[in-house]
């Protein structure tokens, strides 16, 4: 059975996070059965553009603006398996978390939560503040997956792109969906000196 997956952009500085999930969606998407599904914010779609450059249907992909409301992610009859916004803009995160359907981001994440399904929220801000710390513990109780645009560096990412995928392989862990796109954690650290007993810490 395709897995309908609604991808949220919005206007958070981190265009290339989802610019390198689409690129292994386009890859891997017929595959794996997925019908990846792009919902742009208005600032979303002008980060997207300074940040990345290409045309979004370029992938593919269903493509659709912020303020449409007869998409198919705008309903949970639709059949949306997940939806993940990525990067998330803490004001898009805010609005989620108080059920503010203000544009079609907001609408599909508010219907994957009614439906009990899986929302990632690749949040994109720092500091937080403690509003922002409350909203994001609401939408963690509200079963919302919050997941830091934060790099790890224990595989030793040589490339923009391999450092990306430090953080797709955490979204595609959170969405199910089967990847390579960095090796999994062994208890080796390749590099960082002696780990066994009175070794260096």
């Amino acid at each position: 059975m395709t897995r309908r997956i609604a991808i949220g952009i919005s206007g958070a500085s981190g265009a290339p996070y989802a610019a390198r999930l689409l690129d292994f969606l386009r890859a891997e998407a017929a595959g794996l059965d997925l019908e990846p599904h792009l919902v742009f914010s208005k600032y979303g779609r002008l980060v997207w553009h300074d940040e990345v450059g290409r045309d979004p249907s370029e992938y593919g992909f269903p493509v659709y603006g912020a303020g449409d409301m007869t998409a198919p992610p705008a309903s949970g009859s639709a059949g949306f398996e997940a939806m993940v916004v990525i990067p998330c803009s803490i004001g898009c995160a805010g609005r989620i978390a108080h059920g503010l359907s203000s544009d079609l981001i907001g609408r599909a994440a508010d219907v994957v939560l009614k439906e009990r399904r899986r929302l990632v929220l690749v949040v994109r801000e720092t500091p937080l503040s403690l509003i922002h710390l409350r909203n994001l513990t609401q939408l963690a109780e509200a079963g919302a997956t919050v997941l830091p645009a934060s790099p790890s560096f224990y595989s030793a990412p040589a490339t923009f792109d391999a450092l990306l995928d430090t953080v797709i392989a955490k979204v595609l862990d959170a969405l199910d969906i089967p990847h390579d796109r960095m090796p999994r954690w062994n208890g080796v650290l390749s590099g960082f000196g002696d780990r066994s007993p009175g070794g260096p810490s």
